[in-house]
């Protein structure tokens, strides 16, 4: 039956909207947004590499964070934006598949890294006397590289999986980027393996992370609790605050999107989902760590004095 079908090599991403009044107006908001999320994350990458106060375990783990980011948002963003200002929203499918897996490596890459800086925070705040011989360089390498080769190895697979998948029913997305249970809905092969397994790791990989980032901040926690001095407690949950905001922010959209039921949520939803944790996210991220970081501030008046 598919035999006698025509194969589908090119895909239509339909974007965020069909109305073409709204076309410019959005190119400019979220042309606003990249570049902010490109200058945000680049420039805290650049401000950690350059200032020498900075080079410590929480501002290497910080610009490691900032980099999955800005790959992040430019593995989605420029293709919409291109998408907004031409007639032609074609993608092909190894672009579909490129596009898939930058994102899906950065994201898991961003789920380990999360789960390292809790750690590090764990030290600081609980075992502070050992925290240069707990966290040395050699350490910080190690859980960096870690968080890298399972982010960028575990979408290999998925990726794998979707080139036995056949495309021939409709060569159109309904999404702004190539999210792989869109193209699962398109497929005319069984996608039930690819899905089953999408749902398994995705429960799998955010459980485990999204708990050991729990169990870290519940020692943390009850660490600041017994400490008698107010300035002390002030300090180490200041240190802690940005953290858990960017955690809240990255599994609440994670969970709801991938490890939410069927009868979930609209597509509509989804793209909303999708669209804060593809593009929002990453620009937030570089402000939550910074704007009330005196250390990052002390950091940029010293290059901009220079």
């Amino acid at each position: 039956m598919v035999a006698n079908k025509t194969l589908v090599t090119e895909f239509v991403l339909t974007g965020l909207t069909d109305l073409p009044r709204l076309q410019v107006p959005l190119f400019l908001v979220f042309l606003v947004i990249y570049l902010t999320t490109m200058v945000g994350n680049l420039g805290l990458i650049f401000l950690i590499w350059k200032d020498p106060h900075l080079h410590t375990p929480m501002y290497l783990f910080l610009g490691s964070l900032a980099f999955a980011d800005a790959c992040s948002s430019s593995s989605v963003t420029p293709k919409m934006l291109m998408n907004f200002l031409s007639m032609n929203h074609m993608i092909s499918l190894f672009e579909c598949i490129s596009q898939f897996y930058i994102f899906a490596s950065s994201a898991n890459t961003e789920c380990f890294l999360l789960v390292v800086m809790a750690y590090d925070r764990y030290v600081a705040i609980c075992n502070p006397l050992l925290y240069p011989v707990a966290m040395s360089n050699i350490f910080c390498t190690q859980l960096l590289g870690v968080s890298y080769i399972i982010g960028f190895l575990h979408p290999l697979m998925h990726v794998g999986l979707l080139l036995r998948l056949t495309f021939c029913k409709s060569n159109v997305i309904h999404y702004f980027y190539c999210e792989i249970l869109q193209l699962f809905k398109i497929s005319c092969t069984d996608p039930r393996v690819n899905m089953l397994l999408v749902f398994i790791f995705s429960v799998f990989i955010q459980s485990f992370t999204f708990m050991s980032i729990i169990i870290s901040y519940c020692y943390v926690f009850f660490a600041i609790w017994k400490m008698k001095s107010e300035k002390g407690r002030s300090k180490a949950f200041s240190t802690c605050s940005a953290h858990l905001l960017s955690v809240s922010l990255f599994y609440g959209t994670l969970f709801f999107m991938y490890v939410h039921p069927g009868s979930g949520p609209a597509e509509n939803q989804d793209k909303l989902y999708s669209l804060f944790y593809t593009i929002i996210i990453p620009l937030l991220n570089p402000f939550i760590y910074s704007l009330r970081n005196k250390e990052v501030i002390g950091a940029l008046r010293r290059i901009m004095n220079k």
